[in-house]
């Protein structure tokens, strides 16, 4: 069994998928991944023909494969967010905050190399197969990212100062939100592999009052 990391910020372990490409900087409390080539999780919403989003202009994939590292969260509301910061490198590299239940239902909130080499804020929810929304580009390579929770319900926003929060969805992911498993993720789906560094983690066992108003 693959043994849990402690990561600064964040109140329980994180069991790595694969324990060698995972990294915790116990100074500074960066966690650090090197994405694998052709490494993505995503279910094709086209049963592998030509789709939208990750399979624009080309036939989509459907692969489970990506670097994860996840915990347990706490049954109650939280707020869990970190700067991402990527070297891009190939289309949809990205850095991810990842919500997961099993193989068919999850949720990924990504910073994202486009297929126009554009950094991006995207994000993916699956329940039996993935959708696949763009929702900003990001003028540089970190972006601050946030997934909360309120009651079942679960909530993006994204931010460029880590101080205003941008909502980017809300969404229910299933009615077992109380057994989902949280933490990052990263993925090279086209190319040959990057690096991705997350940051200033935080996890507040707080709710999130006001979806909309930026904070």
């Amino acid at each position: 069994m693959v043994e849990g990391l402690a990561v600064p910020g964040v109140p329980f372990p994180l069991v790595p998928s694969s324990a060698e490409l995972w990294q915790v900087d116990d100074e500074t409390g960066a966690v650090r991944v090197s994405a694998q080539a052709r490494t993505d999780i995503f279910i094709d919403p086209g049963g592998g023909s030509a789709g939208t989003g990750e399979g624009a202009g080309s036939s989509a994939e459907s692969m489970l494969n990506a670097a994860t590292l996840l915990g347990d969260a706490p049954a109650e509301d939280f707020q869990f967010s970190a700067r991402v910061t990527v070297g891009f490198a190939s289309t949809f590299d990205a850095g991810v905050l990842l919500l997961w239940l099993d193989e068919r239902r999850w949720g990924k909130l990504c910073f994202e190399f486009s297929p126009a080499r554009e950094p991006m804020v995207v994000s993916v929810v699956c329940r039996g197969v993935s959708d696949d929304a763009n929702a900003f580009v990001v003028p540089g390579r970190s972006v601050w990212l946030r997934v909360s929770r309120i009651d079942r319900v679960y909530a993006y926003h994204a931010s460029l100062d880590g101080v205003f929060w941008q909502m980017i969805r809300v969404f229910v992911l299933d009615e077992e939100a109380s057994r989902v498993r949280i933490g990052f993720e990263g993925q090279s789906p086209t190319g040959d592999g990057c690096s991705v560094a997350f940051d200033e983690i935080r996890f507040l066992p707080e709710r999130l009052t006001d979806l909309r108003d930026g904070s």
